[in-house]
């Protein structure tokens, strides 16, 4: 299998000069391509510093961290922008989607940085809303969407670009039940169909029943690492 994400002795410290916190403190994390994986653990243990080391939203104090066979740690401020641009897609808790922007538009903005052809983007943008089951709400914006069809804009967003691999940093925090687990099918069916990466950072035991594969970090550090054959949700569908 492919290796997407190989990080070694990654560590992320803090007030280095006085008292030292290690908000990540040597992991080691090896991801393959298709892989549907939850980081958790309590509040502080690092998941969301983790998520963005990994996302070159940050740099590590020591270690690298090398996606598709480039190590990040070395690019530059500018060539990293453009390494996240055509290799990762984010999904965050807050969806970040630019409120004066249709729908369309804030999927379409990433393709246009990419100087995506417009055929081809009228293309994708078809193709991504009817996946995420909001091609009747292409042309509104943010403000006329519930939560969990705002979330499902920013996982269309996320994809527009045809990224590698998907961050989502705690993307059902903000959505009732209903909306988490139509946002969950949607990523679960991408994954599976598309071969699509994912790697969450979360504290919602709905995303975690979904993970085939749980890594627990405490105070910065993997405690645990399970990978499952089958998921619950999976299991439950099996007995239903």
């Amino acid at each position: 299998m492919q290796t997407v994400i190989d990080a070694h002795n990654v560590s992320k410290v803090y007030n280095p000069k006085t008292i030292p916190v290690y908000a990540v403190n040597n992991v080691h994390l090896h991801l393959q391509r298709g892989e549907f994986t939850a980081l958790v653990g309590p509040s502080g243990s690092g998941k969301t510093t983790l998520l963005n080391l990994i996302g070159g939203l940050d740099k590590p104090d020591n270690g690298s961290i090398i996606i598709n066979g480039v190590d990040i740690t070395g690019l530059s401020a500018n060539e990293l922008i453009d390494f996240r641009l055509r290799n990762i897609g984010f999904v965050f808790q807050s969806f970040n989607l630019i409120p004066v922007l249709t729908a369309k538009e804030n999927v379409e903005f990433i393709m246009q940085l990419q100087k995506t052809r417009r055929q081809e983007r009228e293309n994708r943008i078809k193709s991504l809303f009817r996946q995420i089951e909001l091609e009747d709400k292409i042309n509104v914006r943010p403000s006329q969407l519930s939560g969990g069809q705002q979330q499902r804009v920013a996982v269309a967003r996320a994809l527009a670009s045809r990224p590698q691999f998907v961050l989502a940093d705690e993307p059902t925090a903000n959505l009732d039940s209903k909306s988490a687990a139509n946002l969950l099918d949607i990523m679960t069916k991408l994954n599976k169909e598309e071969n699509i990466t994912f790697l969450f950072s979360t504290h919602d035991q709905r995303v975690i029943e979904r993970a085939r594969r749980v890594i627990t970090l405490v105070d910065g550090q993997i405690a645990n690492d399970t990978a499952r054959v089958s998921t619950l949700h999976e299991v439950a569908g099996q007995a239903g």
